[in-house]
């Protein structure tokens, strides 16, 4: 891509669904970033619009849209779905609308995998995932029941890791890591328990596994 897309275009990627892409536009602007590659048509009905992997970098290039939101800004910019990571200052309703909305987003991400992965895989993380790492862990705990720490301390903290594509996990007791650990690795994680040298915790590291 040679031009960056006018701001029109950019104001439809901004709009993007952050977890599976999916585009809300006129026709004329969805076929505009067709053409130049930032986003491709949906060949089964209802034929929506999804970015394509350059479209998501451009997505993500955005000034108010940081790489990796802190727990305590882990509410996607514009009101949109977000994984809780856990220890959110102000924790967002729970109940039945939100299982449902949760469940959405992970059956909307199982269908991001289909289409990016090269070979159409959905038992392994796509490219969104490993550059949204936090976020991913956090949804793939969260749909399968997990529950996010709250002020109290009780359920799962995910958090990110000097390490390249991996995250930390930490829960209050042995028994629901190793919960979340299997969790993951269904979701196509490796997981693997570890303790802190100073605090003696035990905590889990995860990366996106591969093949």
């Amino acid at each position: 891509m040679t031009r960056p897309p006018t701001a029109a275009q950019r104001r439809v990627i901004d709009a993007a669904d952050p977890v599976t892409g999916r585009l809300r536009g006129t026709e004329a602007q969805l076929a505009a970033l067709v053409k130049r590659g930032l986003a491709f048509r949906h060949p089964r009905p209802p034929h929506d619009h999804f970015l394509t992997p350059a479209g998501h970098r451009v997505r993500e290039s955005a000034p108010q849209e940081p790489a990796e939101p802190a727990p305590a800004q882990a509410s996607a910019a514009g009101g949109g779905f977000a994984a809780r990571v856990g220890g959110e200052e102000e924790a967002e309703a729970s109940g039945p609308a939100r299982v449902r909305e949760v469940h959405s987003a992970w059956q909307g991400l199982l269908e991001l995998r289909r289409m990016t992965n090269p070979d159409g895989a959905t038992d392994r993380p796509c490219g969104w995932e490993r550059t949204h790492l936090v976020r991913a862990a956090a949804l793939a705990l969260e749909a399968a029941g997990h529950r996010p720490a709250g002020k109290d301390g009780d359920g799962y903290r995910v958090r990110a890791t000097p390490q390249p594509e991996a995250v930390a996990v930490y829960v209050p007791d042995g028994e629901t890591l190793r919960a979340c650990a299997a969790t993951l690795e269904r979701a196509g994680w490796q997981a693997g328990e570890y303790t802190e040298p100073r605090t003696r915790a035990r905590y889990l590291l995860a990366s996106p596994r591969r093949a």
